[in-house]
This record gives C-alpha cells, sequence and structure tokens, in this order.
C-alpha cells in the first residue's frame, strides 16, 4: 500500500540499509501511527559517526532492541553503538535455543516455506517479543530501533504484531513487509562482507525473497489462530494496561 507518506517513513543512512519509520500508517478508530517513535531496521554495526549523529539527532534513539542471537551479537557487535549512550537490548527471536549460530537460522535456499518459519520464529520467541513491546510501549525509551540482521524477518515479525495490536490493517502491515524490496540489494551486500551471514543466497531469491504472500498468511493466520496479535500477546503476559500504553505510544 503505497502512499504519500511512504517516503518520508524512509530515514537514509551512510553504512545502515532499510531503515524506516513506523509513523505514518492508518490505525483503527480513524487515528494514524506516530512519526519519531518506532524504527525497524537492518543490523547497524557498521554504522558511521555521521549515521551515529543521525541516529543520536534526528532519530532522538535511546532504546535499541536487537532481535539477533546471542552468538551473532558476540560475532559482529555494535560497532559506534557499543560506546553510545543508547540502551542496547537483546532480545534474541529463533526457532529453539538462542544458541544457535546463524547459519542454524537460515532455511534451505530453495526449499521452506516462509510463512511456517515466522510461526515457529513467534512460538520460539514469545518471551523476547512480548519484552520489546512492553519496552516500545514505555515512552520514557523513545525512540526506538528494532532490527535483526536484514531487517525482513524477525524484525518483519516483531512490526507485524505490533501494528496488528495496535489497529493497523493487515495490508498496510503487508505493504510495509513489503518495502524492504526497495532495499534488499543493499541488505544482501553489507550482509556478504560480514562473517555471521556469508553463504547467503541471491537478493530476492530463497530466504532474501521479499514476497508479501508470506507476511499476509501469517497476519490471517494471526486472527484465525490466536484472535489477533492483542491476544496473542496477552496469552503471552501482556497485561491490558500495558497494550493501552503501545497504543497511546504508537498511535496519533
Amino acid at each position: 500500500m503505497a502512499t504519500d507518506l511512504t517516503p518520508r517513513r524512509w530515514v537514509e543512512f551512510a553504512e545502515i540499509d532499510n531503515v524506516r519509520d513506523l509513523g505514518g500508517l492508518p490505525a483503527s478508530g480513524g487515528g494514524t501511527t506516530r512519526f519519531g517513535v518506532v524504527y525497524r531496521s537492518s543490523t547497524p554495526q557498521q554504522l558511521s559517526e555521521s549515521d551515529l549523529t543521525h541516529l543520536l539527532g534526528r532519530v532522538g534513539l535511546r532504546t535499541l532492541v536487537d532481535l539477533r542471537t546471542p552468538i551473532e551479537v558476540a560475532q559482529e557487535g555494535y560497532g559506534r553503538l557499543a560506546k553510545s549512550t543508547v540502551r542496547l537490548v537483546n532480545l534474541p527471536v529463533c526457532r529453539g535455543a538462542s544458541t544457535a549460530a546463524p547459519s542454524e537460522l537460515v532455511p534451505d535456499a530453495q526449499r521452506f516455506d516462509l510463512c511456517g518459519l515466522y510461526h515457529e520464529l513467534l512460538t520460539g520467541s514469545a518471551e523476547s517479543v512480548v519484552s520489546a513491546v512492553r519496552l516500545i510501549g514505555d515512552a520514557s525509551r523513545h525512540s526506538v530501533v528494532f532490527h535483526c540482521a536484514a531487517g525482513k524477518d524477525r524484525t518483519g515479525i516483531l512490526a507485524a504484531v505490533l501494528l496488528d495490536a495496535i489497529g493497523v490493517p493487515a495490508e498496510a502491515i503487508v505493504a510495509d513487509y513489503a518495502l524492504t524490496a526497495e532495499r534488499i540489494v543493499r541488505v544482501r551486500a553489507r550482509l556478504d562482507t560480514l562473517h555471521s551471514y556469508r553463504g547467503l543466497p541471491p537478493a530476492r531469491t530463497g530466504i532474501l525473497a521479499v514476497d508479501p504472500a508470506p507476511m499476509r498468511r501469517f497476519v490471517g493466520d494471526l486472527h484465525t489462530v490466536h484472535g489477533g496479535a492483542a491476544r496473542w500477546l496477552h496469552a503471552n503476559g501482556l497485561t491490558e494496561a500495558e497494550l493501552m500504553a503501545l497504543r497511546r505510544a504508537m498511535v496519533e
């Protein structure tokens, strides 16, 4: 769903790709998601000094939610962010043990069910997802950037849960997910320079495909199986007060 606000949502950096503001999306009740509160991104550890200045200045970054596994974090680190004032919070999103190596997280390049993978990641990471939602609902932590490696799959799951929980319609969630297609070639080239992600398939194939269909099915399943993201979050420990705080934080 391209809108006039889509160009405004992209945030450009010298050495970080696939960064966009989750503002400007329609929400139930006639509201719109706020700009300048929550951003999604690919892995930021290669950021330049000017990128850090941009993050701390215009973006107003206070909290970085890192969805990578501890092994990825140990291998790749945070670059200049490690010595900044930003709070770094590692909340791994993975199918099982968070000690899995990055190579174990990447399905076969040609034969896998991406929607099925998303459900496995959500099921295996309920505590991380709920913790991330709590942080994002806390205005004292803003602004928040959350990321994984490419900023597509693990990041896409958290974005879908957040947006569905506050009443953003499915097609807007899917359209946001699909925007990664505009940056996937750059993302793939950058990941190929990092030890943890060598051996990825070519851009737009396998795990690096950006097909809206799996995300559309995933969001649909959130409703048919769980009654929507809000109910899933409640079932996994989020309180109604915390859900209301999330909506206040993200919707105007």
